[in-house]
């Protein structure tokens, strides 16, 4: 049975999560629904959420893309779910495919994924992989809390930087700068790009928005730390949500500049599937005053709905709102320095194919063989 069963949770139980329910998925056929029927002892204080991870024991590790949306063709992601808790996450969703809730549990109940290193050296060797770049964090963060004692991001980049293959990566965690010791020597080979995402400069906003990701400051040090080691980084102001945070877009494109970032990026908010919901419980919970004047803008940049999955739109937006945040993009670039430069094709004649390794029955901390 699930530790937390019904939508409604308590405050205090739920105090440094970013949902404020655990609804049911799309894919349940039955919805819980709480209610205090006066057993429960009302002068103890529920315990706070616990995070708990599972085993992911999938095969292989390396997914593929063919969105046109989107700039990678294959990615991994070390967990599912992810501790930050960002409300407007649009990886929500995914873990509907778990049978889980993509509100609480997204953030609370977390699978890992032991053998990442080994099973992706097994697929570099395979006879027809062909070396394009593989994209970290377009899921999950990979470098969110629980990457400090588990390190399966940096096993991955120790595979990936002991055969030469170039990898991207996007992350809001300071922890980022742990691994400047493989990064900086793959960046003098054009193997590597960071992304870091920065999407409010008020922490406050940030901790109530992403609970416990990396404060604001904290992610303007790991710019301008990665910078500094030679490695090319980007700033990501993203999302872009209208009367809550869309106004400190040009002040977070000066700031990133000013740490060292050279190239930036930015998507308005989209709420697909459950997200929705969970974002508009949130508003409502912790921006009461603006929540109606943010939907209804979010709704003018895409078509009158909350999400427009449509190619070509969903990481734009349209309309006369969306047109002012591209407006004022451009400019913003423009003034601070930023994409002046085309970005920088990483390179792939360095890759040599790993040995193939075998596969153990079982096996908890798996050692890996290169070469």
């Amino acid at each position: 049975m699930s530790e937390i069963m019904d939508a409604r949770v308590d405050a205090d139980r739920r105090r440094g999560r970013g949902a404020v329910s655990n609804q049911s998925s799309r894919y349940d056929r039955l919805s819980r629904v709480g209610f205090d029927d006066g057993w429960e002892p009302s002068d103890d204080a529920p315990a706070p959420l616990k995070t708990t991870l599972a085993k992911d024991t999938s095969r292989s590790v390396i997914a593929k893309n063919d969105s046109p949306d989107i700039y990678f063709e294959q990615s991994i992601n070390p967990y599912r779910g992810c501790e930050h808790g960002c409300i407007y996450c649009y990886a929500r969703p995914t873990h509907a495919y778990l049978g889980l809730s993509p509100g609480l549990d997204f953030e609370s109940r977390l699978t890992y994924k032991p053998d990442a290193a080994r099973l992706l050296t097994q697929e570099l060797a395979r006879p027809g992989y062909r070396c394009k770049f593989i994209a970290l964090g377009t899921n999950t963060d990979p470098y969110q809390p629980v990457e400090r004692e588990h390190r399966i991001t940096r096993q991955i980049l120790e595979v990936l930087a002991a055969c030469g293959h170039p990898v991207m990566i996007t992350t809001k965690s300071a922890l980022a700068a742990r691994d400047i010791d493989i990064l900086a020597p793959m960046a003098r080979k054009g193997l590597v790009q960071v992304a870091v995402s920065v999407t409010t400069l008020d922490r406050k906003l940030a901790r109530r928005m992403e609970p416990r990701a990396s404060t604001p400051e904290r992610r303007l040090e790991t710019i301008a730390a990665l910078a500094e080691a030679g490695i090319p980084t980007a700033v990501l102001a993203s999302p872009m949500i209208p009367s809550l945070n869309d106004h400190e877009l040009e002040a977070i494109l000066d700031r990133a500049a000013g740490a060292g970032a050279t190239l930036a990026s930015y998507i308005p908010l989209r709420l697909p599937n459950e997200i929705a919901d969970l974002f508009r419980e949130w508003l409502e919970q912790n921006e009461p005053g603006r929540a109606k004047r943010v939907l209804k803008l979010v709704r003018e940049m895409r078509g009158g709905k909350l999400n427009d999955a449509r190619f070509g739109h969903r990481m734009r937006g349209e309309g006369a709102y969306a047109q002012m945040i591209a407006k004022r993009f451009a400019a913003a670039v423009e003034r601070f320095g930023l994409n002046r430069d085309p970005r920088p094709e990483l390179a792939t004649d360095l890759f040599r194919k790993p040995k193939p390794v075998e596969m153990p029955a079982k096996t908890d901390a798996p050692q890996l063989t290169l070469f």
